[in-house]
């Protein structure tokens, strides 16, 4: 007599009958890990089911819109970011007040020059790029307060210690009437317009004879004094209002 269990083999010794089984019997090795069926109950082997094809995953492409480019007469948001993004970096924007005005087109036009871009003073979507990993310009002084005037990148710098403390728009002397390069100092100024033989000069600041730093009405985007540093009316308010370059203040033309 074949006794057949039902449920799992827990272990040797757990048979309670001692009935041995014929020799000829068929025996059924259990599955490592599971129980075995009864003998002649196995299951019908199974078949997979068969994929004919399976999709590739979706591919998600990710696009990166480029800035809108801004301009004079634009305003809002944008501005105001791009404005406080110049003045992080020591271009000089005035008040950060979101109005994309002279002021916000000079500092553009000053940061384009010191990063070697076009010169048209529009934030273009290069331009904000750019603006995203750029660094504040180096100076060449590292002692003191020095004016240095960049005559190649057209850029008035304020330098403390070696450190660019602000970057103004300048139009330097024309190829005719170049700016002499050499270390010089501040040694006459006039709070006021000066009204000479070649232009009106207003708050002018004299560091090499007839030469000075001043305002003017007109500050293109390259050379074109005869001589003399211009920045706009604003920007050398700045310089007189904020105390940037006193009498005895040392001006570095290079």
């Amino acid at each position: 007599m074949l006794l057949v269990l039902a449920g799992c083999s827990s272990g040797d010794g757990d048979v309670a009958s001692t009935t041995t089984a014929p020799a000829t019997a068929t025996t059924t090795t259990p599955p490592t890990g599971g129980c075995a069926p009864p003998v002649g109950t196995e299951p019908a082997p199974t078949t997979p089911s068969t994929t004919t094809s399976t999709a590739p995953p979706a591919t998600t492409t990710t696009s990166t819109v480029p800035p809108v480019p801004l301009g004079p007469g634009d305003a809002g948001p944008a501005v105001s970011v791009l404005q406080e993004r110049l003045s992080e970096l020591g271009y000089w924007v005035g008040a950060a007040d979101g109005e994309y005005g002279s002021a916000t087109t000079h500092a553009v036009t000053a940061f384009q020059k010191a990063e070697g871009l076009d010169r048209d003073g529009i934030a273009s979507s290069a331009v904000q790029n750019r603006l995203a990993d750029a660094s504040r310009p180096v100076a060449r002084s590292t002692e003191g307060r020095v004016i240095e005037i960049d005559l190649a990148r057209q850029v008035l710098l304020v330098v403390t210690d070696g450190r660019v403390e602000v970057v103004l728009d300048t139009a330097t002397g024309a190829v005719a009437t170049p700016t002499p390069p050499g270390q010089y100092s501040i040694y006459r100024e006039i709070d006021g317009y000066r009204h000479a033989p070649l232009g009106t000069l207003y708050r002018p600041k004299y560091f090499n004879g007839g030469i000075a730093i001043h305002g003017s009405t007109s500050v293109p985007a390259q050379p074109a004094s005869h001589g003399c540093v211009r920045l706009t009316y604003p920007a050398m308010d700045h310089i007189w209002t904020a105390g940037l370059a006193p009498l005895g203040t040392a001006v570095w033309v290079y």
